[in-house]
């Protein structure tokens, strides 16, 4: 079977794309769509029920989105619930996303999304918000060009074996701290070559893939695209990096911070804007102080000010903010620097090509579509209100920079916060705004009654 490059499936039409399926004799098709925790959901399905929904959609009961990411369902979101019945709700495929899937003898792959014919989308589908968010951008004349890089821990273990053991002495893939190791990934080369090689024919093309600082942690940045086909990069290298790890008999784990003696794990999203024909980059200018062009500098005065009324769709999970916290590569303050690693932005100016802005916050627990949602449009309301760019650069540490105040310290904080923000709001609509953080403050409550580890250890004897 062909596989598609990306000119050609970014081109090719419904008419293409069925004679595509008879002529290689497809027998199935995968399709899968992001839930509001990023995670993948979706099917296989015989040809003719894909034909057939084409122009109609396909049906999946609307609880995909009334369930958080165990498949419990929320007892606070008026979207779905008991009270609706979960009737189906009509998805989408995007043609231009067809991808063949190489570890799984090359089936074709679509995403999907809830965004209706005319428009008129679920507030609560991800892939439909960025949908928004661009349209907004290329309205305005701008080229939105994104890139989500990650770092993950892998091991030695199964779904079955973390059963068996109750999640407890977990072993890392490899000991040892070994950043930048190229020892490292020579121990496991076969699962390390696999996941460069099968994800770059899966069209999600690697920049750099190498070890990071622990053990069995890896980092790969994943080459710029413009921002939907980033966010989408984004969304299936998670999925498609553990299922080639199940290939090896390895687990690979993008918790923000699995462990309290380890650093955790980024997800940084690296973004620019350019000219419509992608021949200028609109956030470079040589002749100004650091050469940040206005438009730069309010994209980024526009980040900094929307960051507290939309820092849960940066830190989704109550995880996230055990990587936020000093001294962890992570940052805790409203800051900004050029080329410091401190900060909560990071700009970066090293040529006029690669001139580009880097949200900081986001861990590698993001829900890509969100994460990225939640950087456009921050940045595109600096630019529409004309902010000024009135915070300093942070020279030094940023930990120690709390002039312009820090981040929430937890997801219930930072939920309630963006529930009653009418900056979230604005740039993402009432309906998205109440169904999201409800769901955040629903992950908070089951966190909140359960009985911890550290808690047995700390009182079952001493009190």
């Amino acid at each position: 079977m062909p596989y598609l490059n990306r000119h050609t499936f970014y081109t090719m039409n419904e008419e293409q794309i069925k004679a595509y399926i008879e002529q290689n004799n497809i027998q199935k098709i995968k399709f899968a769509f992001a839930d509001i925790d990023g995670v993948l959901r979706g099917k296989v399905i015989n040809p003719k029920k894909f034909i057939d929904g084409l122009q109609s959609g396909y049906g999946f009961c609307d609880v995909v989105f009334g369930w958080d990411s165990n498949d419990v369902c929320y007892d606070n979101v008026q979207l779905t619930g008991w009270q609706s019945g979960y009737p189906d709700k009509l998805c989408r495929i995007d043609l231009s996303t067809l991808r063949n899937v190489p570890w799984q003898d090359d089936i074709p792959f679509f995403l999907a999304d809830f965004s209706k014919s005319d428009g008129n989308d679920l507030a609560a589908c991800p892939r439909s918000l960025l949908k928004h968010i661009k349209a907004q951008c290329n309205d305005m004349g701008y080229h939105a060009e994104f890139a989500q890089e990650f770092e993950w821990f892998n091991f030695k273990e199964t779904p079955q074996t973390l059963a068996d053991k109750k999640f407890t002495n977990i072993e890392p893939l490899t000991p040892g701290m070994f950043g930048y190791s190229i020892l490292r990934t020579s121990e496991n080369s076969d699962f390390y070559y696999d996941l460069f090689n099968l994800l770059t024919k899966f069209n999600i093309p690697i920049e750099g893939l190498h070890t990071e600082t622990g053990p069995g942690v890896y980092e790969a940045a994943i080459l710029h695209d413009e921002v939907l086909a980033a966010a989408d990069k984004a969304t299936l290298f998670k999925t498609a990096v553990k299922e080639i790890a199940y290939k090896h008999g390895i687990m690979a784990s993008f918790m923000a911070k699995w462990t309290e003696t380890l650093p955790g794990c980024s997800g940084h999203i690296h973004q620019s804007l350019w000219s419509k024909d992608q021949s200028k980059n609109l956030f470079y200018d040589a002749n100004e102080v650091n050469k940040m062009s206005e438009i730069h500098k309010q994209y980024l005065a526009g980040q900094l000010y929307c960051m507290p009324h939309l820092l849960p769709m940066y830190a989704p999970t109550i995880n996230s903010y055990k990587r936020l916290v000093e001294g962890a590569w992570a940052p805790t303050t409203i800051t900004w620097g050029v080329e410091n690693r401190t900060t909560a932005i990071r700009i970066i100016n090293t040529t006029e090509n690669y001139t580009r802005l880097e949200t900081r916050i986001p861990g590698s627990d993001t829900n890509p579509y969100l994460a990225m949602a939640a950087a456009l449009a921050s940045g595109l309301y600096g630019i529409k209100n004309k902010l000024e760019l009135n915070i300093e650069p942070t020279v030094g540490n940023g930990y120690q920079d709390k002039r312009n105040g820090v981040l929430w310290p937890n997801l219930h904080a930072a939920a309630t916060a963006m529930q009653s923000s009418d900056i979230a709001k604005e740039l993402f609509g009432e309906g998205f705004v109440d169904h999201f953080t409800q769901t955040r403050l629903w992950e908070y409550r089951q966190f909140a009654k359960s009985v911890t580890d550290w808690e047995l250890k700390r009182y079952f004897e001493i009190i």
